[in-house]
């Protein structure tokens, strides 16, 4: 006894000292290759089959039924996942950024990270800034500031935001993080502040950067430079149709492409599509963006929507991608009586199949 008490003596008090420099060295050359290894593999450009996953619960993205849900996004040939990660404030003008029990925890958002990896697909958080109070018909594109003592405010809040969320992505290693989502009035009135985010970002975090513009001010962006693909939510209005043949949404699609490549010229940016989709209901190309109230439903124009966009712009040199909206945590969300944007369970879902099995020239 006395024998192994001299022993375990002797270890603390002589071999611990010779092993520390050794130990040090060894640790900090392996958070040194650990972050050049998840710097490289966040650097690489490619094309990304995506679908956004979203959940709307505290829980939603750690439960067995999104471990599921996950499982199914994989059978059809994604890629990348884009996992929504929603902040909220009250109104347009009341600045006071926070989460809520909207808001997935941390917890639930690093089960979705891993589970994601496990299947063999890169991740992209999304951020996304919502109101509470939309009464008055607001939305997340308005909210804005008269002072500049609240702009100064409601960026630190927005810094906050981000920095919660590049810290996760440090940890998990989340190959790509869009800064925000349709954020107009910000983006564009107050372009040299979003500049100065993005600076503190990129000084954090190594991966790749994007930011979601609206379909209608991407355009009006002035830090594109400082990101790796320019992202645009394309919520085009294609037809005045409610019920448009495919050949008339390919058509819709004509008219807007060549703005697109004019702006990209001029960007010379690879371009992705952070989140895209309209509704499975008649009338849901008029306005994509919007939930077509009161229509019947129509499967083949949500498929036929998919399949325009992927017609138009797969090919493109300098299109990159894109994210479905939307996949929900529930497998069985979505079916044959569903209005909604998933194409969960509808024949949208073997639309993505059947293009992302195909090879990509990029």
């Amino acid at each position: 006894m006395e024998r192994r008490t001299d022993t375990r003596i002797r270890i603390k008090r002589g071999l611990p000292w010779k092993l520390i420099p050794i130990v040090l060295v060894v640790l900090v050359a392996a958070a040194v290759i650990g972050i050049r290894v998840f710097k490289q593999q966040s650097a690489v450009m490619e094309f990304q089959k995506g679908v956004g996953y979203v959940t709307w619960s505290e829980d939603g993205y750690s439960s067995a039924d999104s471990d599921e849900s996950l499982g199914r996004v994989r059978e059809l040939g994604t890629e990348w996942i884009c996992i929504l990660v929603t902040w909220y404030q009250t109104t347009p003008w009341s600045g006071d950024i926070q989460r809520t029990a909207k808001t997935p925890s941390d917890e639930a958002v690093t089960r979705a990270v891993r589970r994601a990896h496990e299947l063999g697909m890169k991740v992209m958080f999304k951020l996304q800034l919502d109101l509470l109070d939309k009464s008055d018909g607001s939305w997340r594109g308005e909210i804005a500031s008269t002072e500049e003592a609240e702009w100064d405010e409601w960026f630190r809040g927005y810094k906050d935001y981000m920095m919660h969320y590049v810290d996760i992505a440090n940890k998990e290693k989340v190959a790509m993080i869009c800064l925000g989502t349709e954020l107009s009035a910000s983006a564009t009135v107050k372009g040299y502040l979003w500049r100065d985010l993005i600076k503190k970002v990129r000084s954090r975090y190594p991966g790749l950067l994007t930011y979601a513009a609206h379909w209608d001010r991407y355009q009006d962006i002035r830090f594109w430079d400082l990101l790796d693909y320019v992202g645009i939510n394309p919520y085009f209005p294609l037809t005045e149709k409610m019920v448009p043949t495919y050949d008339e949404l390919k058509q819709g699609w004509s008219e807007w492409v060549p703005g697109i490549e004019d702006f990209q010229r001029r960007v010379r940016k690879p371009i992705i599509f952070p989140e895209v989709g309209c509704s499975s209901a008649e009338g849901a190309a008029i306005r994509p963006w919007e939930h077509v109230p009161r229509t019947e439903v129509n499967l083949k124009l949500q498929a036929d929507y998919y399949r325009a966009i992927l017609d138009t712009f797969w090919d493109k040199e300098w299109f990159y991608g894109l994210y479905w909206w939307y996949w929900g945590t529930n497998v069985n969300m979505g079916g044959k009586f569903n209005r909604g944007f998933t194409p969960q369970n509808k024949p949208a879902e073997q639309v993505i199949k059947k293009w992302y099995a195909r090879p990509v020239r990029k």
